[in-house]
């Protein structure tokens, strides 16, 4: 079932800038951004209980509650517990939300299910089409891994899924990840439909060409981009106060690489979000991209990257560079949104 997402709009909206991810996003702010993008033909919307503890599964229901034509993905994984020393807004994982839980992973077959049903209340809706399993891997658990990738194996977390597909309560399922590893073990694993890499395959980031893409290719798997700048810096570029890089501080390696491509891109005339978008659509296996975005004018300003004419010249001299790979997919100027 790879076929489930909109093919006319490939650009998705990621939900965890509307979670108040680094920076305080307000009700009616979330709400512009929601409606905005239900207007210009977004018909992807991706959260999860992590984006805000539950904040942004909230706002992204309320904002898709009355809509029959979208497509929307959850994951599972945390489960959110009460928690009442959480009486403010102060960041927590990188979130500044108010909403007083704490989570706990679960990866089980119940861990799954509940964190089903608790989406779905959180949600306000009926139906949930997609869900991934959010996080797995050493990148996030470390030496815990393999106790996880246990749970969703032998413990039945993956069974469940397979369930639910099979009832019909949800459409697919498959990762929500930012490595590339435990995507090729749960290819292995189990009869997964999607994969939501985030961050491995950007500009500035091409290692799913050596094994993950060919696998995907080979079993008719398809990917969701996540976090196609980056973490920020191919939106901010260098010069900005706090340039982010993987959720973090960018290292002077990887500023530097970015300064090298800000150069090509002036000299085209070409933004280099726009090109960061782009890119990661050129590839067969990629069939959404889904950047974060906060508000109405951040809508505005995806929608008119992803339309943006690149010329043939500026990807020619990304290769000539050695700033993108010799086998990865560019886009064509004939293939642009008009």
């Amino acid at each position: 079932m790879t076929g489930i997402l909109p093919e006319d709009c490939p650009i998705g909206f990621g939900g965890g800038a509307i979670g108040s991810l680094f920076q305080r996003v307000d009700n009616e702010t979330a709400r512009a951004a929601i409606d905005t993008a239900l207007g210009l033909g977004i018909r992807y919307f991706d959260t999860a209980p992590h984006y805000g503890r539950g904040l942004s599964e909230r706002r992204i229901g309320d904002g898709l509650r009355t809509r029959q034509d979208v497509v929307l993905s959850t994951k599972v994984g945390r489960l959110l517990r009460p928690d009442r020393s959480i009486v403010d807004d102060s960041e927590r994982d990188g979130f500044l939300s108010p909403m007083p839980f704490r989570a706990e992973f679960d990866y089980t077959h119940d861990g799954v299910m509940q964190s089903f049903e608790a989406s779905l209340q959180r949600l306000g809706l009926a139906r949930i089409d997609i869900l991934l399993v959010h996080d797995i891997g050493r990148m996030i658990h470390g030496a815990a891994h393999d106790h996880y990738w246990r749970q969703l194996t032998e413990g039945g977390g993956f069974r469940a899924l397979v369930r639910l597909r099979e009832e019909g309560a949800i459409a697919a399922f498959g990762l929500g990840v930012n490595e590339i590893e435990v995507c090729i073990d749960a290819l292995e694993a189990a009869p997964v439909d999607l994969l939501l890499l985030a961050g491995r395959y950007t500009l500035l980031e091409q290692d799913p060409l050596d094994r993950l893409f060919p696998l995907c290719a080979a079993s008719g798997t398809k990917v969701i981009v996540g976090g196609p700048y980056n973490s920020g810096i191919l939106v901010t570029g260098t010069s900005a106060t706090n340039v982010r890089y993987n959720y973090g501080p960018a290292p002077a390696e990887v500023r530097d690489r970015v300064s090298r491509m800000e150069g090509i891109a002036r000299s085209h005339d070409v933004p280099l979000p726009a090109a960061a978008l782009q890119f990661v659509l050129a590839h067969p296996v990629v069939a959404s991209v889904i950047p974060g975005m906060a508000s109405a004018e951040q809508v505005h300003q995806t929608m008119a990257w992803f339309r943006r004419s690149i010329p043939g010249g500026f990807w020619s001299e990304m290769r000539a560079e050695g700033l993108i790979r010799a086998d990865a997919p560019v886009p064509s100027e004939e293939s642009v949104n008009a």
